[in-house]
């Protein structure tokens, strides 16, 4: 993965608000003077930060060749912590936000022999922007999408013309698609790729637990850990030669801010990636939903937000 810059922010006017499904609206937009925006890979995602400075990530739904805007897909939760809500109830077209560059963790393997994508609720939205690429490359790949009810398979028009394999719950007796015979049947080498909700991906990731690690992707819209609150421990910053007393209760990103260093975050649950930070030596206490099982082994790179350390020191590239 490697330690990112920080996505500069843009200022992008609201285009146009469109309705997808029950409870779901897509976002398109598009630089107020009509520049071309930062290019993106199928899988991003962008940063977009609300009028009441909150930042939500949404993955982006439209074609990576467009060029002229940014399109996401977001679902109404109520039970949410109110970014899905203020987006739907208090934005309007014709507003100016600000919208990160798109980041990627969620990458796609265009050369897989085969592709399974498999997407729970509102988890289409990367998928969508993932089956266009694999049908404009003319790869081979499968599309199964599971709702509770029909009214929530949302993107009907932006996948017309490709196979989409849905499976209601409700239409099922309640039951949840069977994730295991679809990882057993697909030909040797497929590359997997999971969006949904927490239980879809925990049985997602139980049924994948005997396939290679580099053929099985998974994109969380929420922290699969709690954050490391242990603290206990010293945080050294190697740029400036200061030392930051992580106390018990707080996060290293805590910590820093309190000493008023300024480290780029927004999620704060270990799901975007944009506090990442190089490892220069100690060991972390991964807490992230984002570093593969390699990449936290090899303790090069952490998420501050939500990491904390196994040792009494941990010396970080700030």
């Amino acid at each position: 993965m490697g330690t990112q810059a920080p996505s500069a922010l843009l200022e992008l006017r609201l285009h146009a608000i469109r309705y997808e499904g029950e409870g779901i609206h897509s976002f398109d937009f598009r630089d107020r003077g009509g520049a071309p925006l930062p290019a993106f890979t199928a899988g991003a995602h962008v940063d977009v930060h609300l009028p009441n400075g909150m930042a939500r990530q949404y993955s982006l739904c439209n074609p990576q060749d467009e060029r002229h805007r940014y399109v996401v897909g977001v679902k109404r939760d109520d039970a949410g912590r109110g970014g899905s809500r203020l987006l739907h109830e208090k934005v309007h077209v014709g507003d100016v936000l600000r919208v990160s560059e798109p980041r990627n963790h969620f990458g796609l393997v265009e050369g897989a022999p085969h592709s399974v994508l498999l997407a729970g609720g509102i988890g289409i939205t990367p998928m969508v922007c993932m089956a266009r690429r694999l049908a404009a490359l003319g790869r081979p790949f499968e599309l199964h999408h599971a709702v509770r009810r029909r009214s929530e398979a949302a993107f009907a028009q932006a996948l017309a013309g490709i196979d989409r394999r849905l499976h209601v719950d409700e239409e099922h007796g309640g039951r949840p698609l069977a994730l295991a015979p679809l990882l057993a049947q697909a030909p040797a080498g497929t590359h997997f790729y999971c969006c949904g909700p927490a239980p879809m991906l925990d049985a997602f990731e139980d049924a994948a637990a005997g396939l290679p690690a580099q053929q099985v992707h998974v994109e969380r819209f929420s922290a699969a850990h709690e954050a490391d609150h242990s603290g206990g421990f010293v945080v050294r910053l190697a740029r400036s030669g200061a030392s930051v007393e992580v106390r018990p209760g707080q996060t290293i990103l805590e910590a820093l801010r309190t000493c008023g260093v300024d480290v780029p975050a927004s999620c704060e649950q270990g799901i975007c990636g944009s506090c990442e930070t190089r490892v220069l030596d100690g060991t972390p206490e991964h807490r992230d939903s984002l570093l593969s099982d390699e990449e936290k082994a090899s303790n090069s790179v952490m998420m501050v937000c939500c990491s904390g350390s196994r040792g009494p020191q941990l010396v970080l590239d700030l």
